[in-house]
C-alpha cells in the first residue's frame, strides 16, 4: 500500500518551516487476557431503611442581657383604620332581620284530639249521609234510607227513628244538604247523651272510695286504672292499687308499673292466688292506712261464662265483710270496637255486678263509636269517661256536646 501524498496546506506549511515531518508512532500491540474462570453474579443486599437522624437540638435561647433592644410598638396604618371604618359604618346602616323562630307545635285540646278519634266513625257517616242526599228533595223513600244508614252506624234504632222524625216534620218535601242532616245528628245525639254525662265524684266520706274495674279480656280494665290512679294522684289525692287479675301475671306486672309512675303502692299476690282474698287484705290495709281511693283490678271474663261471673259475685261479697258500703263505684270498661256486643255486656255486667258507670275505651279505633249512643238510650247509666288513645291525656271526663259534635264530623 503507497503512502497517501500530504495536503497543500500541510505541504505548504512545511516548505514554510523547513523542518520534517514526524513519523507517526507506531501502534502498541494487544495485550493478552489470562485465562481466569468467570466471576460469580454479585448478590445484592436488600435495602436497609436509613437510620433515623439525630434529633437536632435547638441552640439555647439568649439571656434577657443578650436580647436586642425593642423596637417601637407597631403601629395601625392610616389607610387600615379608614377602610375598618368605613366597613363598620356600612354594618351598621345594614338592617339586622331577625332568624325565622321555629313555631312549636301547639298541644292538641281535648275536643281536637277526641274528634281526631272519632274521625273513622264521622267520615263513615258523613260519606253515607252525603250519599243519601245528594241533590235530592226529602221524600219518604230519602227517610228510610237515612234511618238505614244511622242503624247501621250502631246509632240505635230509638236514635235514628228520632232524627228522622225530626227531619220529616221540620223539612218534608224541601230540598236537604248533608250538612242539614248533621246538625239534626248532632242536636238529636247530644240530646240523648246530655243525661249519662255524669263525672264520677270522690265521695269523701268513704275512705278508701273503692272503686272495682270489671269487663271482658281486652278491654282495657288495668291502663284505665293505670290513668285514673295518676289523675287521682295529680288532684292530690292517696291511691292504692290491688292487682286482683291474679290469673295474668303480666297484668299484675303492668299495675305495678303504673304504681311506680304515680307513687301508688300495689297491692299483689302470686299469680293464681284467690281473687277475693287479695280484695280483702287490700280494703283493709287501705282502711287501716287512711287511703283516699283505693282501685281493685279484676280479671277480664265474658259475660257468658257463669263460672267466671259468680267469681266476680264472690269477690264483691268478699269486699261487702270489710267495708259494707264498697264497693262505693262498679265501672264498666268497654271496647268500642266491639259495637253491637256491648250491649249484651252492659246488660249482664249490670245485672250480676251492679255497674254503676261506664268507661268507654278505643274509640279511635273504630268506625262503631256510635255505640256508646245506643248503650245510653237503653240504659242511662252514667258514662264517667271516654278514651282516645294511649296517653293519661287521651282519657277525659265524658261531655255530651264534644262527642255529638265529633261524632257529626264538625270541627
Amino acid at each position: 500500500m503507497s503512502d497517501k501524498k500530504p495536503g497543500f496546506f500541510r505541504r505548504l506549511y512545511d516548505a514554510m518551516t523547513d523542518e520534517p515531518r514526524p513519523a507517526p508512532p507506531p501502534p502498541a500491540p494487544p495485550e493478552a487476557l489470562p485465562d481466569a474462570p468467570l466471576a460469580p453474579i454479585p448478590v445484592v443486599p436488600e435495602a436497609v431503611p436509613p437510620a433515623p437522624e439525630p434529633d437536632v437540638v435547638p441552640a439555647p435561647a439568649p439571656e434577657p442581657d443578650e436580647l436586642p433592644p425593642p423596637g417601637p410598638p407597631e403601629t395601625t396604618p392610616d389607610y387600615v383604620e379608614d377602610v375598618e371604618d368605613l366597613a363598620a359604618a356600612r354594618l351598621d346602616s345594614v338592617p339586622v332581620i331577625p332568624a325565622p323562630a321555629t313555631a312549636a307545635a301547639e298541644p292538641q285540646g281535648w275536643f281536637q284530639r277526641l274528634a281526631s278519634g272519632l274521625k273513622r266513625s264521622s267520615d263513615n257517616l258523613s260519606t253515607s249521609i252525603t250519599s243519601v242526599f245528594t241533590k235530592r228533595k226529602l221524600d219518604a223513600a230519602t227517610l228510610d234510607e237515612l234511618e238505614d244508614v244511622l242503624i247501621q252506624a250502631d246509632l240505635g234504632i230509638d236514635t235514628a227513628t228520632a232524627i228522622t222524625e225530626t227531619l220529616r216534620r221540620d223539612r218534608f218535601d224541601r230540598d236537604v244538604s248533608g250538612d242539614d242532616v248533621r246538625n239534626v245528628l248532632a242536636s238529636e245525639v247530644e240530646k240523648v247523651l246530655v243525661p249519662v254525662a255524669r263525672p264520677l265524684a270522690i265521695d269523701t266520706l268513704h275512705k278508701p272510695f273503692v272503686i272495682l274495674m270489671i269487663g271482658v279480656n281486652g278491654s282495657g280494665k288495668t291502663t284505665t286504672i293505670g290513668k285514673l290512679a295518676q289523675k287521682f294522684a295529680r288532684d292530690g289525692r292517696s291511691v292504692m292499687l290491688a292487682a286482683g287479675d291474679t290469673f295474668r301475671a303480666a297484668a299484675i306486672e303492668q299495675l305495678q308499673v303504673w304504681g311506680q309512675r304515680t307513687g301508688a303502692p300495689v297491692i299483689t299476690r302470686p299469680a293464681g292466688s284467690d281473687a277475693s282474698g287479695l280484695a280483702f287484705d287490700a280494703v283493709t290495709q287501705a282502711k287501716a292506712e287512711g287511703r283516699d281511693v283505693l282501685i281493685i283490678d279484676t280479671a277480664g271474663r265474658l259475660q257468658n261464662r257463669d263460672e267466671l261471673m259468680n267469681e266476680l259475685e264472690k269477690v264483691i261479697r268478699v269486699i261487702k265483710k270489710v267495708e259494707p258500703s264498697a264497693p262505693h263505684a262498679t265501672l264498666l270498661t268497654l271496647d268500642a270496637t266491639t259495637g253491637q256486643n256491648a250491649l249484651k255486656q252492659v246488660e249482664i255486667f249490670g245485672q250480676r255486678a251492679g255497674v254503676t258507670g261506664l268507661v268507654m275505651t278505643k274509640l279511635d279505633g273504630t268506625a262503631r263509636g256510635g255505640i256508646l249512643v245506643a248503650i245510653a238510650q237503653k240504659f242511662g247509666l252514667p258514662v264517667h269517661f271516654i278514651g282516645v288513645g294511649e296517653g293519661v291525656e287521651d282519657l277525659e271526663p265524658f261531655e255530651a256536646r264534644d262527642f255529638a259534635r265529633a261524632i257529626a264530623g264538625f270541627d
